[in-house]
């Protein structure tokens, strides 16, 4: 099993080139159910949940081909041609679900497109239960019948879906693809209210629209789609990855330097950049991307509560809090989205970092040094927050299951060592 070694105490100093969003290309590899016609996404970040997904939509009988950037493309990425010409399965099994939650997504495409699906319940995760309640209510509002039995929704939708006026008691962005991809292909008008309004929708819901969909209110809470008989393909690019953005600003806010985020789109990330300058780093939006130095200054404690969009994002918690790890005085987090997320804080620890939890709140109390040690990655963010603070801190840090990192995170100890760090992939 694969192990991250960082040596720790270098500055970053170059630049960063930011992949494609992992949040956004899911949803849009499952957007492809919707249509007979050819989906040619580009931009596609190298990640194993990426992977993963091209085999739970293969299993589905979307033909699916891969290929690497040509002359003149944009972006880092791969471009990925999905065809679902025919849907051979719309049952998507508890072995496939399991393995990734938004997997679950593709109820509300099979439903719309065939009339039918039976989809595993995803059940729990390492960060929190995320019920799917919101999904099925969505689901019921637009005509479908749902039972559950067996641990499977068994969704249909014999004469189609019907427009709706959904609105949702909290926001999820879950609930919100899963509605906006259902309601595109249903007969009438839908109206979603308190409709989450992160970039990866509003990037699914462009796509859409390109693909012939009728849909008013992108980029807000309010989405209202009038309904189309059928869509067809289309070719688009997948936005960059905003927590990727975050993290390696972080990265640079943590060490020191000087790091220009390549691609990184500012309007994204007005509460990361704001909360970073707070904290004593400096942000400049260039015309390619976002600069992050810090040099001599004191990292600043801050006070940050998680939200959704255009809040500071839960997905980007661990990393801000193991850059207070180091703050020249007390910082207080509070995570409001997950119940279950601050497990990074006992791997911090062993770094020898100062963090008291209090239900919902982390009080993290900066200290002068870290110090090298083996610690464990618990989930996606989790890990990351590891090899920040293994970046400062003196002598080596071994992180291991950096099988979460490859989920999420592309090459990272390529592009971190391109800045100057001492960062390598260990095997076996």
């Amino acid at each position: 099993m694969d192990r991250i070694r960082i040596r720790g105490g270098n500055r970053l100093n170059g630049s960063i080139p930011i992949s494609g969003a992992k949040n956004a290309a899911l949803p849009l590899m499952i957007v492809s159910l919707l249509t007979p016609g050819a989906l040619t996404l580009s931009n596609v970040p190298r990640l194993a949940d990426v992977r993963l997904l091209q085999r739970i939509l293969q299993n589905h009988g979307i033909d699916i081909t891969v290929a690497g950037k040509r002359a003149g493309q944009t972006g880092m990425g791969d471009v990925m041609h999905l065809s679902a010409k025919d849907i051979a399965d719309t049952t998507a099994p508890y072995e496939l679900v399991s393995r990734m939650r938004a997997s679950f997504w593709v109820l509300g495409p099979l439903l719309a497109r065939c009339g039918e699906a039976k989809v595993s319940l995803p059940g729990g995760c390492a960060i929190g239960t995320r019920p799917v309640d919101m999904h099925l209510m969505a689901m019921e509002r637009l005509g479908a019948q749902i039972t559950i039995e067996n641990g499977y929704v068994i969704a249909t939708a014999k004469q189609g879906l019907k427009g709706a006026h959904i609105v949702f008691d909290k926001v999820s962005v879950g609930a919100t693809h899963a509605a906006l991809m259902a309601a595109v292909l249903a007969q009438g008008d839908t109206i979603i209210e308190n409709a989450a309004s992160e970039p990866e929708i509003g990037d699914v819901a462009e796509c859409l629209v390109k693909m012939g969909a009728k849909i008013e209110g992108i980029h807000t809470s309010a989405l209202r789609i009038r309904g189309v008989t059928s869509l067809s393909g289309a070719e688009h690019s997948v936005i960059p990855d905003r927590i990727e953005t975050g993290t390696y600003a972080m990265c640079a806010g943590m060490t020191g330097g000087d790091v220009l985020l390549k691609d990184a789109n500012a309007n994204h990330l007005g509460a990361v950049i704001d909360v970073m300058q707070r904290a004593g780093v400096t942000v400049d939006i260039k015309n390619d991307g976002l600069r992050i130095y810090r040099n001599g200054a004191a990292l600043e404690p801050v006070r940050v509560d998680t939200e959704p969009f255009p809040g500071f994002p839960t997905d980007c918690q661990a990393q801000l809090m193991a850059m207070m790890t180091m703050a020249n005085g007390t910082s207080m987090i509070r995570e409001t989205i997950f119940e279950n997320r601050f497990m990074h804080v006992q791997e911090l620890a062993r770094l020898g970092s100062d963090i008291h939890l209090y239900g919902d709140t982390a009080e993290v109390r900066g200290v002068k040094k870290l110090t090298g040690a083996p610690v464990m990655a618990t989930d996606l963010r989790a890990s990351v927050s590891l090899v920040i603070a293994g970046l400062a801190a003196a002598g080596e840090t071994m992180i291991s299951r950096v099988y979460h990192l490859d989920r999420g995170f592309e090459t990272l100890e390529d592009k971190l060592s391109a800045c100057g760090a001492d960062v390598a992939r260990i095997s076996g």
